[in-house]
């Protein structure tokens, strides 16, 4: 007779981390600026109306296992829900995409992790109120390892500091040379302690696809950056990666927003820009967006150049809309668009 694990189904790709439930505002605001950085501002004590709300599903590990399904790829998500109405609403948002949702804990009488993301329609840029209420009980008492091991590859999103204490269960599961692939986008708490901290040093060491913005990677890296220096920026960035992939990576991608996005194997590095031609409405879920476009393409069997493509075209596609998962496309959609020559990649040697 064939045993419970036998019967759970193998899939590609597991995300694991958080799933989030989204309202999307806009409302008439001010702009300001200070100290280097803009700031969205509603008079105190105004009554003001908004313009739109919308609601979806979101949250990385939520935002990458729909991305990867629509790509043609068995996904799992991996995290906590609420037994709430917005718990609900992401369990059928994720199994409507086709998404195995076996791995999930349903936690009974408490909220969903949500967020109120309020959104900037002149530069597509938002800002986040976000509680994450159910997501800190990713545990290790909760955490689903045995279904997690059904998978040929590992996604591992961004993780809360009380959620970090799975990290050792991910090393076993991604240890090599038995191991799942693994593809890792490092939560806050992981960036502070340092690419060369003892847990970071050996997670590196198994790392096939390791993604950051430019900002994470010089922070990760412990690099100091010219700001407003664009070379001093650009040889920043390929410091880190000199860095990151010294300590093992296998494929490093750096998101730098709207002056495009790197990508090295530790010999060369390829650059792409972001499409003049792209419409920015919503920034939020680009990261995710991306990853999923170059995990997808080198899962596929792509050279870097494509998966740099892949992740650039998915990214310009989710900022065109509002929403972090409406953008994301299907993989017929990605393999028509990678005909066309947009997001030219050049190389340079590392």
């Amino acid at each position: 007779m064939a045993s419970a694990a036998d019967s759970v189904v193998e899939a590609d790709i597991v995300s694991i981390g958080g799933a989030t439930f989204d309202v999307f505002i806009r409302a008439p605001h001010e702009t300001v600026h200070g100290n280097g950085e803009e700031f969205i501002q509603f008079p105190l004590g105004a009554k003001i109306k908004v313009e739109s709300v919308i609601q979806s599903c979101g949250g990385g590990a939520a935002n990458t296992s729909v991305g990867f399904s629509r790509l043609g790829m068995k996904a799992r998500f991996c995290g906590v829900i609420g037994d709430d109405e917005w718990g609900q609403g992401i369990q059928h948002a994720l199994t409507g995409e086709g998404v195995l949702i076996d791995a999930a804990v349903i936690v009974e009488k408490e909220i969903s992790s949500f967020s109120i993301i309020l959104v900037d329609p002149a530069t597509g840029n938002r800002t986040v109120l976000y509680s994450p209420n159910v997501n800190a009980h990713l545990r290790d008492p909760v955490f689903a390892r045995d279904l997690v091991q059904k998978s040929r590859w590992i996604f591992l999103n961004h993780l809360s500091d009380v959620s970090s204490a799975i990290l050792d269960d991910c090393l076993e599961l991604v240890r090599k040379p038995r191991g799942c692939s693994f593809a890792w986008n490092p939560g806050g708490s992981q960036i502070k302690s340092g690419f060369d901290s003892p847990e970071m040093k050996e997670l590196l060491q198994q790392t096939d696809t390791l993604f950051l913005n430019a900002e994470e990677a010089m922070m990760f890296t412990r690099q100091c950056h010219g700001e407003d220096d664009t070379t001093v920026r650009i040889e920043t960035i390929k410091a880190s990666i000199r860095i990151l992939t010294n300590a093992g990576a296998t494929i490093v991608c750096i998101s730098d927003g709207a002056r495009g996005a790197y990508l090295s194997n530790g010999n060369h590095v390829f650059f792409a820009p972001v499409d003049p031609e792209t419409e920015v409405v919503d920034t939020t879920g680009a990261g995710d967006a991306f990853a999923v476009g170059v995990t997808w393409a080198v899962f596929r069997g792509q050279d870097l150049q494509t998966a740099l493509r892949a992740g650039m075209i998915n990214a310009a596609s989710v900022c065109g809309v509002i929403g972090t998962q409406a953008g994301l496309l299907r993989e017929k959609e990605i393999r028509l668009r990678l005909t066309t020559p947009v997001h030219p990649v050049t190389s340079s040697s590392l």
